[in-house]
């Protein structure tokens, strides 16, 4: 065979290759949770550890999506996304303590001596209701914000800088016990979601299969929207600001559109992170949970959707280990990673396997 039809077969053959994989990928992930619905001596039985594990870094990895969608294709850094993924939490969680309260108020308020819901819980009885506010917080804040910072025309290390000091701020505004969301503590102690027990398998069953779902339908959602007209106009922000303006494109209306589109992605993510893993508190909205969003991307390859996805679960699984063998060690290799995918991975783990398929 010689060499342009070697290069077209292998062309062809990588996108059949990486669907092969994905839909092996997803068929696994599926039989995870009806494998957990067998009994404990089964041979094929799944813990509930594995699934809530699993549960949380596919969470995970939908924040790494949508932070891609930002950074990969828009160019924004952000340092604040594990504020939008809190925030679609807490609303959920809102829901869960009503649930487990019942009619009376949530432990922590009686333990405060409160003696009525703030006007701000008014409605979080409802799913429906809860659901709004997983979209609406999150969105509503990165509407806000990104609509003062592309105005202002921020953008570069500045505008990572202000990401990182809202969700600094977010985080000592949650940790004060006035605020009404538990303070440093949080939410915690779940017991119901629509009248189902929040701890029986088959619940954590299906609440994973909504996580795989929902990851699923973000990238579809994602590799429509980076190969429509709008993305590419994305990647020309990204690339060639200046130029694109001259070209007589605003660019601050496409940057608000992406980033309120990835603050709602984070929201949902969180709020099925919230009743698979059975807590959220203010550390969520810790600057170093976003900066490891970062480092997923970076690792996985920002700009290829697929990269992120593979980041998050790379990293994420080498922390589970790490956090328990080295604890104390976890965060300077987190340091250490981000330096050396910055130095010799550019393009990450997706850019090299790209590099070496080429003939």
């Amino acid at each position: 065979m010689n060499q342009p039809l070697l290069v077209t077969a292998t062309q062809k053959a990588g996108p059949r290759l990486t669907l092969a994989i994905g839909a092996v990928v997803v068929l696994l992930l599926v039989a995870l949770p009806l494998c957990s619905l067998l009994p404990a001596d089964h041979a094929l039985h799944v813990s509930a550890y594995t699934l809530t594990l699993v549960g949380k870094i596919l969470c995970y990895a939908i924040v790494a999506l949508a932070l891609d969608l930002v950074w990969g294709y828009a160019g924004l850094l952000s340092l604040g996304h594990g504020l939008f993924f809190a925030l679609g939490g807490y609303a959920m969680g809102m829901y869960l303590m009503r649930q487990a309260a019942g009619d009376g108020l949530p432990g922590f308020m009686t333990f405060l001596s409160w003696t009525e819901l703030p006007w701000y819980w008014a409605g979080t009885q409802h799913f429906a209701w809860a659901l709004c506010l997983v979209v609406l917080a999150p969105g509503l804040l990165a509407l806000v914000f990104g609509w003062f910072a592309f105005r202002s025309r921020i953008k570069g290390v500045y505008f990572s800088i202000m990401t990182q000091a809202l969700t600094f701020a977010g985080m000592l505004l949650f940790f004060r016990n006035e605020t009404g969301f538990g303070g440093n503590n949080g939410f915690t102690s779940f017991r119901t979601i629509l009248g189902f027990d929040i701890a029986a398998q088959g619940t954590r069953a299906v609440l994973f299969l909504l996580t795989v779902a929902l990851l699923l339908a973000s990238l579809y959602l994602c590799w429509r929207l980076t190969r429509s007209k709008f993305g590419r106009l994305l990647t020309a922000v990204r690339d060639a600001e200046n130029r694109m303006m001259f070209c007589g494109y605003d660019p601050r209306g496409f940057k608000l559109l992406v980033w309120v589109l990835s603050a709602v992605l984070c929201g949902l993510a969180g709020a099925l992170y919230v009743p698979q893993v059975g807590i959220i508190n203010p550390s969520e909205m810790s600057p170093t949970n976003s900066i490891e969003a970062a480092v997923w991307v970076a690792l996985g390859g920002r700009g290829t959707l697929i990269g992120p996805l593979l980041g998050a679960g790379l990293v994420n699984g080498m922390k589970s280990w790490f956090t328990v063998a080295f604890p104390e060690f976890w965060l300077f290799f987190l340091g250490a990673l981000f330096i050396l995918v910055t130095l010799y991975l550019p393009k990450g783990v997706v850019g090299l396997l790209k590099k070496r398929s080429q003939p």
